[in-house]
């Protein structure tokens, strides 16, 4: 009898992962725990797109909930798609989605691949850490709406306020202006400071160089520990996630290059490459900052 119980409470859906309690669909030899779980599959495997499954173990949404089909029918008005719509003309819409489903490799591999779902859509960017996917599609072949209900039935529905259309466009985050300030400061602060290793002083006769070191390596420590973060915190979530974003290189670059630094200083060897690390950093956020002012300035905008 227990062998039975602990055979049946081992049993999962093969796309959520759930346990199959109340009953279970069997196709293909592969058990679901529900109708939505199942059709799910069925879409991705008439797609061909069953690769989703073999990047993570059991990485779909639990489906046993289903979504009203009205739900988004506040999408088929014009003036909501207007408002909603990053971009749109006569022929494509670009619109941005937040999904706070997205959560492993298969759901970015997915996302990415939604053009094979539907002929009409035309590209799908996803962001990762933001849990946002950006999608651009054909008008005269599919509906805002219909894309909407598309992310919806293979897993991901989308939230979307129009509440917080005005709080979705930020402002400059303050925090970062004062780590490029602090950045800024301490880089040129350290390029002065690296006169004598630049020109070749001889220390016998000022002293100046190993003063000069140690007030680097003072100076590098803010930019170290504090304006260098962005980069820290985005490389550690995207390796929690097993997935490799374009922060993790240069998250790396930063603390090789203060750890070999620190070790020159300390044993008297040599002067570092504080000038380049703090130098990374600054520039590093400076375009950072610039970059996300021009997005803002691209996006759909009404008043345009």
């Amino acid at each position: 009898m227990n062998s039975t119980q602990d055979v049946s409470a081992a049993i999962h859906c093969y796309h959520c992962g759930d346990e199959c309690r109340n009953g279970r669909i069997n196709i293909e030899d592969k058990l679901f725990c529900c109708e939505g779980c199942r059709m799910v599959y069925e879409i991705l495997n008439e797609n061909e797109l069953c690769q989703y499954y073999s990047l993570n173990e059991n990485p779909g949404i639990n489906q046993r909930f289903q979504v009203r089909e009205d739900k988004f029918s506040f999408l088929s008005d014009e003036k909501v798609v207007a408002r909603l719509a990053r971009f749109s003309d006569e022929k494509e819409t670009h619109v941005n989605f937040y999904l706070p489903q997205i959560h492993c490799s298969s759901c970015l591999w997915l996302l990415e691949h939604l053009h094979k779902l539907d002929a009409g859509i035309v590209s799908s960017v996803v962001n990762f850490a933001r849990k946002e996917v950006d999608i651009v599609f054909l008008n005269k072949q599919v509906t805002f709406r219909e894309v909407a209900e598309l992310l919806t039935r293979i897993g991901y529905e989308p939230y979307i306020s129009l509440n917080d259309l005005e709080a979705a466009r930020p402002a400059i985050d303050k925090t970062m202006i004062y780590q490029l300030g602090v950045a800024g400061f301490c880089f040129g602060n350290i390029m002065l400071m690296s006169f004598p290793e630049y020109f070749g002083i001889d220390p016998t006769e000022t002293g100046l160089r190993t003063i000069f070191r140690w007030l680097n390596l003072a100076l590098s420590l803010p930019v170290f520990f504090y304006s260098a973060q962005p980069f820290y915190i985005s490389a550690w979530k995207g390796l929690r996630h097993k997935f490799l974003n374009i922060d993790a290189p240069i998250a790396l670059a930063i603390i090789i290059t203060f750890i070999r630094s620190l070790y020159e200083v300390l044993s008297g060897t040599g002067g570092g490459y504080f000038d380049s690390m703090t130098g990374i950093v600054f520039f590093m956020l400076a375009g950072r900052i610039l970059q996300d002012k021009t997005y803002r300035q691209l996006s759909f905008d009404r008043d345009y």
